[in-house]
């Protein structure tokens, strides 16, 4: 992962180079794999490009086992947060992101990285911002169980419904964003920029339905982009509880949005 223009070939140089974030939460069992898989691919590519870790305030080892992975990675960096939760991991991440496109990415890496070309071409194409798209033609879930496919897909009619019309899906945790889009986003986002009381266990919410609410009304480009995208076993998703926490958040961005919060 090249990202001194010194050392830089002019081809690595013409390109936008790439700011990768994964956050984590209580991922030791697969985060050292993720991240040797992730440092493989990025080091393959033409642009420069870096990757930075969140963890989430882990119980286990996973922020340890991520120091030694990114060690020696002139281009991997460790952010060691406080536990509020995936959105405020990715958000740390998003603005410590030196790169001209910003991603994020789950830790298990369901959605194979060889995706974020396709959102690169889509960038490239003129969106602002590309967004994994598990439907529609050329998408694929693997090993989903049908409950949580209906769930999202209820779930995803609401979002349509209230704040993002056309968007079949709004919560695959695969996005890529033009650097200057994501810093006017999360400069205007509302959801999780503090945290109101301490967590405990995972917290899977929707703010990325916020952050595509503001893309919106400010007229930036979104695309969705078909991805292939693999359901993991040790999935942190509690489909009771996190229901209740993204239906509070899409109430709460309708709200804002008739507020006029983001304008």
């Amino acid at each position: 992962m090249q990202n001194s223009e010194a050392n830089a070939s002019p081809t690595r140089l013409a390109e936008p180079s790439l700011s990768l974030v994964i956050p984590a939460y209580n991922e030791a069992a697969r985060i050292g794999a993720s991240l040797r898989e992730a440092i493989a691919w990025l080091n393959a590519q033409s642009f420069a490009a870096e990757l930075i870790v969140v963890d989430d305030g882990s119980q286990d080892a996973t922020a340890d086992i991520a120091a030694r992975t990114l060690q020696g990675i002139a281009a991997g960096s460790l952010i060691r947060a406080p536990h509020a939760g995936k959105a405020a991991a990715v958000r740390a991440g998003m603005l410590a992101a030196a790169g001209d496109q910003i991603a994020f990415c789950d830790a298990d890496l369901a959605t194979p990285l060889s995706y974020l070309s396709d959102l690169r071409s889509a960038l490239a194409g003129g969106c602002d911002i590309a967004i994994g798209s598990r439907e529609g033609a050329g998408a694929r879930r693997i090993g989903e169980p049908a409950y949580r496919h209906v769930m999202g897909r209820v779930f995803n009619g609401l979002v349509r419904l209230a704040l993002i019309p056309g968007l079949q899906d709004t919560q695959c945790g695969f996005k890529l964003f033009r650097a200057n889009a994501a810093r006017d986003l999360l400069r205007r986002s509302r959801l999780y920029r503090t945290t109101e009381r301490p967590l405990t266990g995972p917290r899977v919410t929707a703010f990325d339905v916020e952050l595509l609410t503001i893309a919106r009304f400010h007229r930036y480009r979104v695309c969705a982009v078909p991805v292939t995208w693999n359901y993991g076993a040790g999935s942190k998703v509690r489909p009771a509880r996190d229901t209740w926490h993204n239906m509070r958040d899409v109430l709460h961005v309708w709200i804002g949005a008739k507020r006029g919060w983001y304008e």
